[in-house]
């Protein structure tokens, strides 16, 4: 499975992925609003690859790798299955090579997965849990077509997290800023 836009290619991730998924994920920048992502070894990695490939192997979808159309990885996007406040929920994550930042590439490969998620997937909620600092993040939750969910705030593994959410059940969706 596939998605394509203007500038990307979303494709599920394979061991040859490995190389990328490290250097992303043990590069402090990258993982500077959720320091509990910092990888020290290439089994914590492995492990995290592990996890995905089942997530893949178990729901048929996952964690992109994302690239651009001269088969560079940019880093990595995609939706998984959570429980968040007794609801089952769609997780949006995105993290890119810092190098990758600041051109719209987090903003394009976010919104790709949340409409291929509201196609294939539209009963689905989707959440994104964004650090109150991270306001970047912030904007790529918005562009994509979540809303911000106060009500919803909770505590993750590195502090509070500012909930972003589509199609939770019992929210209006607001007018964005």
């Amino acid at each position: 499975m596939e998605i394509v836009t203007a500038r990307l290619a979303l494709r599920r991730p394979g061991h040859a992925d490995l190389t990328a998924l490290t250097a992303i994920h043990r590069d402090p920048e990258a993982c500077r609003h959720n320091p509990s992502d910092l990888l020290a070894t290439d089994a914590d990695a492995e492990h995290l690859f592990g996890r995905w490939d089942e997530h893949w192997r178990r729901h048929g979808f996952g964690y992109w790798v994302v690239e651009s159309h001269e088969h560079e990885i940019l880093g990595f996007a995609g939706v998984k299955v959570v429980r968040f406040r007794e609801t089952e929920a769609l997780n949006l994550f995105y993290r890119l090579d810092p190098a990758a930042w600041g051109v719209g590439i987090a903003t394009e490969a976010a919104t790709a997965v949340v409409s291929w998620a509201g196609r294939h997937l539209p009963e689905w909620p989707i959440i994104a849990r964004v650090r109150p600092d991270n306001v970047a993040s912030q904007k790529v939750a918005q562009r994509a077509g979540l809303t911000r969910a106060e009500h919803l705030d909770d505590l993750g593994e590195d502090g509070l997290d500012w909930l972003f959410t589509i199609r939770w059940p019992g929210t209006t969706p607001t007018a964005r800023p």
